[in-house]
């Protein structure tokens, strides 16, 4: 749950942390807001790390020139490629670099005037990931580093856009955080190691003004949700990576660090196949 409260704009009252139930309308109002608030201090704090034109899949650092999660990077020139949720597109101008024609959307202006700034010639949409504005079967591939699948309380409408604008095989990875990360305190210290919650419980994680409007909403699924979503979207899973917190990150990152990712996983990434048959009913055994 990567969340840092803060406006740029002068004192603020915090917001009040809760759990409670949001739709798209509000999930997607409160995600628009925070990301085109916290655009500024989100790329200079965590600029360096992601740097201008690599492409990481989450705080661990692991890279997709090594992970390969997408194919071998000499395969990737003269593909179509979606980035979903791409911030300043710093996976894109990575996806360029190898020859690949990507397209980079996300639903934050002030995200995508950072992408601007640092350049790369390449599209830049701003749109919702639920209502991708493309034609069926245009990319090749779609990707997502902690874009989007977080935030949105029906990740099966964003999965089935996904599916439809894929030609055929296409392959389709996105990475969110570890789900077993709800049952503990987001807190990168030994206080994050105790669990404090029911990781069953999917009530979405919302910090809301003294209106009780949410500002920050973030969604959570277990692994067996994802995976039925994933199934429910029309995709094959191909694998499931959890990466291993390496020795060379010394890096504290919201609640992921070198104590707490030496012991349970941080990161989820799916890697997913578009299915040939007909997309499935979203629901299935196990979901509340």
């Amino acid at each position: 749950m990567i969340q840092e409260y803060e406006t740029g704009a002068g004192p603020e009252t915090e917001p009040e942390a809760t759990r409670r139930d949001t739709g798209d309308a509000e999930s997607s109002r409160a995600s628009r807001g925070w990301w085109d608030r916290n655009a500024d201090e989100y790329q200079s704090e965590h600029g360096t790390f992601l740097g201008d034109d690599r492409f990481v899949w989450g705080p661990e650092g692991l890279d997709e020139a090594d992970a390969r999660l997408l194919g071998p990077a000499e395969s990737l020139t003269g593909l179509d490629v979606l980035e979903i949720g791409a911030g300043a597109a710093q996976c894109s101008r990575w996806l360029a670099a190898q020859g690949a024609r990507p397209v980079a959307l996300d639903l934050s202006h002030r995200q995508l005037q950072h992408a601007l700034r640092i350049g790369g010639g390449f599209p830049l949409v701003e749109a919702d990931a639920g209502a991708l504005p493309f034609a069926d079967a245009s990319f090749d591939l779609a990707c997502s580093a902690y874009g989007a699948v977080p935030f949105v309380s029906d990740p099966v409408r964003v999965f089935r856009e996904v599916r439809r604008v894929l030609r055929p095989g296409g392959r389709w990875v996105f990475s969110v955080t570890h789900p077993i990360r709800w049952a503990f305190p987001d807190e990168p210290g030994p206080e994050g190691l105790s669990v404090a919650a029911s990781y069953f419980d999917r009530t979405p994680y919302v910090e809301q003004d003294e209106q009780g409007r949410a500002v920050y909403v973030e969604h959570h699924r277990t692994i067996g949700d994802r995976v039925r979503d994933v199934v429910a979207g029309g995709f094959r899973l191909l694998d499931l990576v959890e990466p291993e917190w390496p020795a060379w990150n010394v890096q504290e990152w919201g609640g992921w660090s070198p104590l707490r990712g030496n012991l349970i996983p941080g990161t989820a990434v799916f890697v997913c196949e578009r299915s040939g048959t007909g997309i499935p009913a979203a629901e299935g055994p196990g979901r509340d």
